[in-house]
């Protein structure tokens, strides 16, 4: 269920704003999307596992916070990145 290094390194290389981006808005957005995916899959299998099914919700939630905050600064920005991610339909 984790993230490889190599596919952190792929997913940061993908949304980064400038070129030392690692940490801004878009990517740790970016990375959530990738874990929640990973952990929904996880879910369908196991219906029971009510502890990660917890850590997904605190996960939507914190993509959630960020999103707003991108839409905040810049709408267009949020549109892009909400479009790229193939999230909020």
């Amino acid at each position: 269920m984790t993230l490889t290094q190599q596919r952190k390194q792929e997913i940061i290389s993908q949304y980064q704003v400038h070129e030392t981006d690692t940490g801004s808005s878009d990517v740790q957005v970016a990375m959530l999307t990738e874990r929640i995916n990973r952990l929904s899959q996880h879910l369908q299998v196991n219906k029971k596992d009510h502890s990660s099914r917890r850590g997904l919700l605190k996960l939507i939630g914190q993509r959630k916070r960020l999103l707003s905050y991108i839409q905040k600064e810049n709408r267009e920005r949020y549109q892009g990145l909400i479009g790229r991610l193939g999230i909020r339909g």
